[in-house]
């Protein structure tokens, strides 16, 4: 699986795209609605760009995960809950979803991911979810911290917890990884241990990147050396069609 982020507005890679499924990976698109509202996004003022990125995903004609505006129930994105409301959020979900579906491209996976709850997040998840007729996986964006808890329940638990309450979608972790010291081989550890133990998991994405903390893996030996060992002894293998 490759994750990447699209701005609003960015025209759909169809190239990198169908690299990645001739290499056996899944693209997911986090498709960021910078510079926009959500509620004129719901109201249509988006069309013809949601239309057009539509018409190419279908003309490519292979799986392709689409995560839009996540994050959502966070105060730190121009989407989230301190600059919109969670029914034009879901408003907004459920338009482009049917922009979609009158395109024809019905080889998207749609990927809901909201950020774990944690202090500066809403709690009441339901509130931003466009319902299991607009969704094919629930994602989930969380990392573990130093500050955080170091087990998987402990960072994950109460949001997945939560999501039982109106979903039994497949999961995702969209985004997660564990900052470099002294805990991030126990990070790594628990990431595989808890992703092994619950079945409705599909897989996850290491962020691999230097933004507010180098998550790089390379920062870490031990932690990138645990994680080979971790993930040589995992199974991970779905059938996207056989998930939806």
């Amino acid at each position: 699986m490759i994750v990447y982020f699209a701005g609003w507005g960015d025209g759909f890679d169809a190239t990198a795209t169908r690299n990645a499924w001739n290499a056996g990976a899944l693209t997911v698109v986090s498709w960021e609605p910078h510079g926009t509202k959500l509620a004129r996004i719901a109201d249509g003022a988006s069309d013809r760009y949601i239309r057009a990125y539509a018409q190419a995903v279908r003309k490519l004609n292979i799986p392709i995960a689409i995560s839009f505006a996540d994050e959502m129930n966070g105060d730190w994105e121009q989407w989230g809950a301190s600059e919109a409301a969670p029914r034009d959020y879901v408003r907004a979900w459920r338009h482009i979803h049917r922009v979609f579906a009158d395109a024809g491209a019905t080889n998207v996976i749609w990927t809901w991911a909201p950020n774990i709850i944690q202090p500066g997040t809403h709690k009441d998840l339901s509130r931003y979810y466009p319902g299991d007729k607009y969704v094919d996986w629930v994602g989930l964006v969380g990392y573990f911290t130093d500050w955080d808890p170091h087990s998987f329940t402990g960072l994950f638990g109460a949001t997945l917890t939560e999501i039982d309450r109106f979903s039994r979608k497949p999961r995702l972790l969209l985004e997660t990884a564990a900052m470099p010291g002294r805990h991030r081989t126990e990070d790594v550890r628990a990431l595989f241990a808890g992703i092994t133990a619950s079945p409705g998991i599909v897989g996850f994405s290491w962020f691999d990147h230097k933004a507010r903390a180098d998550w790089r893996l390379a920062t870490s030996p031990e932690g990138t050396a645990e994680f080979r060992r971790m993930a040589a002894n995992a199974l991970y293998g779905f059938d996207v069609r056989k998930v939806r």
